[in-house]
């Protein structure tokens, strides 16, 4: 029986080095997504500076979470098999959980996560046990008010750091304008100080309050003589930082990699450490039976050693913080969920990567309305004034990078200040939260969010907002379930449960790389809306333009010939299947436009006049394919889904050969389009046409067929349809064709 928990006390430990890698993947944007949407330096050097942080904060953390002792469950009331059926069921769920929403590239609280999964593992082990008690209560075995804490902590820290972001970045940006090279002579040092400040007092109150080496009487003297080290700190760093610009240093890049360093350091010493927090928990509880429980067996030892807090040994923490160091510097996921975060909040428009959503409407049609109300009200003199500091225009932003240094800074400092404010006053709050909303109020503050993109925005963040309430249900459900099926299942519901969870991570893993390999094809937008050169400009619009094209194509291929088919064969999921891909297409159409746009604004006028029309008809065409293969589903799927009569053998036969004719021809297209090759292109039009002229007699020859009344009028309704929409399909791709050559190659 030791051998088995022994098994699972290395698995759990196997377990927490993917855990580290995954949360260090998820939690990468809390103290990278300022310092990389700026470019305050080159990436390598931003992962150097994180990486230290990290390290070090690992290094001198105390490594032990009391939340995976005693913080959700009372260990006295549990045994030894009870705890780590725990532990293992929030392993396993934690991995899976957090993978999931890294490859969504959705920032998550890993916080939340652990304590949501503890609670839903230990509800599920107290039924059990009340269920065979008559003394025992929930009570006495849970501790809800830790729960409790977390949830209120999030609407508050959400509220309050999205409106102090907000607030301070307004009042930085009226002090330094856009260009703030102009207007920092001397208020750059007392910026920079109270910013480096700000920082060393988040570290020495969230970094370094629990190290190792913080005795209790350096945390009373800190106590005592706070106010003194503040005074002191600020004098002598806006002195400092005076110095260093008279010296010619960017002050604002100082600030930005300090704080990354900073925030980087408390992660890794208070959050990251939830993740060796529950193996630990398993270790010391086995540790401790096999010292002392043996006799008595897992199912009768009681973990009551569990209630103390324990000194973690230093190799472990050297070892997390190797790894947490290694992940964040090899990890392609922590790069995914640090887009998410920098896309949402850059300065410039661009491809958005969220929809529209009822509730972002009502949202930005409010905001105007209360921003039309308090313009009403200002003195003409003072709007005057405040337009001029907001002047986008002059804003001076590195290259590729989505803000400045002065969004960045006060990221940074005012995520520090308000996590430190919370630690103080002992909230849990969520470092991801925090910095996260932070970030999303300084982006409004900046007039980010214009017209055009606000609705978009909003979308991303309550998408976000949405996901961390979804990780705490998630949480504790799944974990519900994994730690009711360990405990009646034993050992064959272990080993079957670790396969399920290696399956979903390898599968997980699977559709990330694919889902990364589609993404490769907006690197050609990328660099089309970051060039300056007008000539680069158009050849990268000409190659993202065949790409898009091509993809419409590929799309149209596959549904009309999965439409048809399905409908044939009467599959009704097959349908639906193509009419939810429609649905999807249709935003991607959609953004398509849009970003098609932004990139014809970036052309000089000569190439729009000459080109621009045959790149919007080229759209417009492409947008017509798409809604004619969802005016194809739609009849389709209501004939099959109401079971009318099918198609008889004459049609299916009649349309069967004409379908592989047209698919024929699509296929043909897109390969010319791929290659960017027009040559024989009158082919494929005397092909198209000769097959709109087969369509066509198969449409008098139904209407013959209605005439003499020889089947279903529901049947040729839907045939009719199904011909109009072949003929559309047809008539598209050639026009899309023609003007395709037109645009790429002025024929």
């Amino acid at each position: 029986m030791e051998t088995i928990y022994l098994g699972i006390v290395v698995f759990l430990f196997i377990l927490a080095v993917f855990d580290l890698v995954v949360g260090v993947s998820n939690d990468a944007v809390n103290f990278l997504n300022s310092a990389v949407g700026a470019k305050a330096a080159s990436f390598k050097t931003v992962l150097f500076i994180a990486g230290i942080g990290v390290f070090i904060g690992a290094a001198l953390s105390n490594g032990m979470m009391d939340i995976a002792r005693h913080g959700i469950y009372q260990p006295e009331h549990f045994y030894f098999a009870e705890i780590m059926c725990i532990l293992l069921a929030v392993m396993l769920t934690d991995v899976v959980l957090l993978d999931v929403f890294n490859t969504m590239g959705m920032p998550t609280s890993t916080t939340v996560s652990m304590v949501f999964e503890l609670l839903g593992g230990t509800f599920a082990l107290a039924l059990f046990k009340v269920y065979d008690s008559d003394t025992l209560q929930l009570g006495d075995l849970i501790n809800t008010d830790k729960a409790l804490s977390v949830i209120m902590a999030i609407f508050v820290s959400v509220a309050i750091a999205f409106f102090f972001g907000m607030l301070v970045q307004w009042i930085a940006r009226l002090v330094f304008t856009f260009n703030y090279k102009k207007n920092m002579k001397y208020s750059i040092a007392l910026f920079g100080g109270i910013a480096a400040t700000s920082i060393i007092y988040f570290m020495l109150i969230k970094g370094l309050k629990d190290s190792s080496f913080m005795t209790s009487d350096n945390k009373h003297w800190i106590q005592e003589n706070t106010g003194m080290l503040i005074i002191y700190c600020f004098i002598f760093f806006t002195v400092l930082m005076q110095i260093l610009h008279w010296l010619k240093v960017n002050i604002f890049k100082v600030v930005v990699l300090m704080g990354t360093f900073a925030l980087a350091m408390a992660f890794a010493g208070n959050d990251l450490v939830n993740f060796i927090g529950v193996p630990l928990a398993g270790y010391s509880s086995y540790v401790d039976y096999t010292a002392n429980g043996t006799a008595v067996g897992p199912d009768s030892f009681l973990m009551t050693s569990l209630l103390g807090p324990a000194k973690t040994p230093w190799y472990f923490l050297f070892g997390a913080g190797a790894i947490m160091v290694y992940s964040l510097c090899t990890s392609k996921k922590a790069q995914n969920v640090i887009k998410t975060s920098v896309d949402l909040s850059r300065q410039d428009e661009g491809e958005e990567n969220f929809g529209s959503t009822p509730i972002a409407r009502t949202m930005v049609r409010f905001s105007m309305s209360m921003a039309n109300g308090i313009a009403k009200v200002l003195p003409e003199s003072s709007k005057r004034w405040i337009e001029t500091r907001f002047q986008k225009d002059e804003a001076i932003i590195a290259d590729g990078a989505a803000f400045d240094l002065v969004r960045a800074s006060v990221n940074l400092v005012m995520a520090g200040l308000l996590i430190a404010l919370g630690t103080s006053l002992k909230l849990p709050l969520s470092t991801t939260y925090v910095t996260f909303m932070v970030a999303m109020g300084t982006s409004l503050a900046d007039r980010a969010w214009g017209r055009d993109s606000a609705v978009y925005r909003i979308t991303g963040v309550l998408s976000v907002i949405g996901g961390w309430f979804i990780t705490a249900g998630a949480a504790f459900t799944i974990c519900f379930f994994v730690a009711a099926i360990i405990h009646l299942g034993g050992t064959i519901a272990i080993v079957l449960l670790i396969a399920l969870a290696i399956f979903i991570l390898v599968r997980s893993q699977l559709m990330y790389n694919k889902r990364k390999a589609k993404e490769q094809r907006s690197e050609t937008l990328k660099l089309l809306l970051q060039s300056t050169d007008q000539e680069e400009v158009f050849e990268l619009l000409r190659k993202h333009t065949r790409e898009e094209l091509s993809n419409v194509l590929a799309f149209v291929e596959e549904n009309f010939e999965r439409t048809i088919s399905s409908f044939i064969r009467e599959n009704l999921r097959g349908l639906r299947r193509a009419t939810g891909s429609v649905k999807f297409e249709k935003q991607l159409i959609k953004q398509m436009k849009r970003t098609g746009t932004l990139a014809m604004c970036r052309l000089n006028n000569n190439t729009v006049l000459e080109k621009g029309l045959y790149y919007y008809q080229g759209n417009d065409f492409a947008s017509e394919l798409i809604y004619s293969i969802g005016r194809l589903c739609e009849p389709c799927l209501e004939h099959i889904d109401n079971n009318f009569k099918p198609l008889d053998a004459i049609q299916k036969g009649e349309f069967t050969d004409i379908t592989e004719d047209i698919t024929n021809l699509l296929q043909i297209c897109r390969h010319k389009l791929e290659i960017n090759n027009y040559e024989g292109l009158d082919e494929e039009v005397r092909k198209a046409n000769d097959l709109n002229g087969q369509l066509a007699q198969l449409k008098r020859q139904e209407l013959q067929r209605i005439q003499e009344q020889g089947g279903s009028i529901k049947v040729s309704m839907v045939y009719l349809a199904i011909i109009q929409e072949a003929q559309n399909v047809v008539t598209y791709t050639i026009n899309l064709m023609k003007v395709s050559r037109k645009f790429q190659t002025g024929e």
